[in-house]
C-alpha cells in the first residue's frame, strides 16, 4: 500500500511505461514537468503543440527534444483536439492540459463526436493528498468540477474515489460520506445522501469498499473525535476517502491542505475513457509530477 505520494515513483518505474499526451505543450512548466517525469523512468510522452516554441523551449530549459515524440500544432483549439485524437487512436494512455486554456482543454474532452466520453459518464476530479499530521493518504473528491453533486453524481464520485485507492494498493478503502454532522438530519440533503450511499454499500451496490455516512470531518479523521461522540465505525477517525457534499467544501479543504498545512497532493480529472492531467501553472513542478505519476497509475 503507498503511504506517501513519493512512493508513486518506485511503483511506476517497476511497471510497464504509459503514454502521456501533452496538449498544447508550449510552456516551460508542461515541458519541465513531463521532462522529469520521463528522465524518472515514470512515463513516455507525446508533446503536441508549436514544434518551433516547443525546441525554443527546450533549448532555454536545457532539456533534450529528442525524449519526446513531437506533434507539430500551432493552433491551440486544433492542438488539444489533436491530443484526444491520439489516444482515440490508441496512442496514449493519459491527457495533459498545456497552455491551452481550461475551457477549450475540457471542450475537446467532452466533444460528443470525437472527445473521450463514454455515453452516461459522469467527469470529475480527485485528488490525493498527503497532509503532515494524517496517518496516511487521504483521497478526496469533488473539489473542482461538480459544484454540487446530486446523488447519482455522489456515486459516482464515491466510486472514482474507491478506483483510486485500489490504484494506491489500498484493497478495501475506508470511504467517509460528509455532512456537517454524524446525525442523519432529514432536512439536511447532504445527511440524506450520505445516508444513502451508505446503505448502498452495505446492500453491495457499491462494492470493494466499507462507507460510511454521514460523518462530519472530525469524526471520519480524528480517532478521539470518534470516540468522544460514541461513533463506532471501521471507517471514523480512519478514513482513506473523504466524499464532499459539495465544491465549497471541498476546495476549501484542498487549499488548506497545502497553504495552510503544509501538504502534498496530486491531482487528476476522472470520468473520461483516460484520466487527465489538470495542473495550473501555479502549481509546483512536485504537484504536476504526482499529478502525472497518479494518472499513470490509474491508468488502464
Amino acid at each position: 500500500m503507498i503511504k506517501k505520494l513519493e512512493e508513486l515513483f518506485p511503483v511506476l518505474k517497476a511497471q510497464k511505461s504509459k503514454r502521456l499526451v501533452a496538449a498544447f505543450a508550449n510552456d516551460a512548466h508542461t515541458i519541465s514537468a513531463v521532462s522529469q517525469a520521463v528522465d524518472m523512468g515514470l512515463i513516455e510522452a507525446t508533446l503536441v503543440g508549436d514544434k518551433e516554441i516547443i525546441t525554443s523551449v527546450c533549448k532555454q530549459e536545457n532539456i533534450d527534444i529528442n525524449k519526446f515524440h513531437i506533434v507539430n500544432q500551432p493552433d491551440e483549439i486544433q492542438a488539444a483536439r489533436w491530443a484526444v485524437r491520439i489516444i482515440n487512436e490508441g496512442h496514449g494512455d493519459m491527457l495533459m492540459k498545456g497552455l491551452v486554456s481550461t475551457d477549450k482543454y475540457m471542450r475537446a474532452i467532452l466533444n460528443k463526436e470525437n472527445g473521450l466520453m463514454s455515453p452516461g459518464a459522469i467527469l470529475s476530479h480527485v485528488t490525493v493528498m498527503e497532509n503532515p499530521v494524517y496517518h496516511k493518504l487521504l483521497v478526496v473528491g469533488d473539489v473542482a468540477i461538480i459544484p454540487l453533486p446530486e446523488l447519482k453524481e455522489k456515486i459516482a464520485i464515491t466510486n472514482y474515489l474507491i478506483h483510486m485507492a485500489h490504484a494506491l494498493g489500498i484493497e478495501l478503502p475506508k470511504v467517509a460520506i460528509l455532512a456537517a454532522t454524524e446525525q442523519v438530519m432529514p432536512k439536511m440533503v447532504a445527511c440524506v445522501d450520505a445516508a444513502l450511499i451508505s446503505k448502498m454499500a452495505d446492500r453491495g451496490q457499491i462494492k470493494n469498499a466499507l462507507v460510511e455516512g454521514p460523518l462530519a470531518l472530525d469524526v471520519a479523521i480524528d480517532t478521539e473525535s470518534a470516540e468522544i461522540k460514541k461513533i463506532k465505525s471501521p471507517v471514523a477517525g480512519d478514513a482513506d476517502c473523504l466524499v464532499f457534499p459539495n465544491i465549497e467544501s471541498g476546495n476549501v479543504f484542498y487549499k488548506a491542505n497545502t497553504k495552510l498545512a503544509g501538504g502534498e497532493q496530486g491531482a487528476i480529472v476522472v470520468g473520461a475513457r483516460v484520466p487527465a492531467v489538470l495542473s495550473s501553472r501555479g502549481d509546483s513542478i512536485r504537484t504536476k509530477l504526482y499529478s502525472i505519476a497518479l494518472a499513470a497509475i490509474s491508468a488502464k
